[in-house]
């Protein structure tokens, strides 16, 4: 270990050290940088919804979608689907564009597509079992 080694004898758990102990220049390290995830949770809690990220998923299938399509594939009712296009939208995920009658909403941009699909991919893998 590189930096100095901050150590406490301390009780032990199966998942934790046998001994409290610390490299402080690791710590100091990530510390000074950890700040930079801030907003990352938003993101997160907002897919962390079973509807909201199966509307991101179906918006990485096809490029666009309206309202009515939305509420369809989730076998609920427009209203609700338009309550999560919008909390989406807010959170800066989804962009919404009128066409006649019709709202069509899409990913903002190509990260949340590859996020989705990646997390799409890990959970096919059976991380989870």
């Amino acid at each position: 270990m590189t930096g100095k080694i901050k150590e406490k004898i301390g009780s032990t758990t199966k998942d934790s050290c046998e001994t409290y102990c610390y490299d402080e220049t690791v710590v100091n390290r990530v510390s000074d940088r950890i700040d930079e995830i801030s907003g990352v949770e938003l993101l997160f809690k907002a897919l962390a919804d079973s509807n909201r990220l199966k509307i991101a998923y179906a918006l990485t299938l096809e490029e666009k979608m309206c309202v009515c399509d939305v509420a369809n594939v989730l076998k609920t009712s427009t209203a609700n689907a338009s309550h999560h296009l919008r909390y989406l939208r807010d959170m800066g995920i989804t962009a919404s564009k009128k066409e006649g009658k019709l709202v069509f909403y899409s990913l903002v941009d190509e990260h949340v597509h590859q996020l989705v699909n990646i997390a799409h991919e890990h959970s096919k893998e059976g991380w989870y079992k």
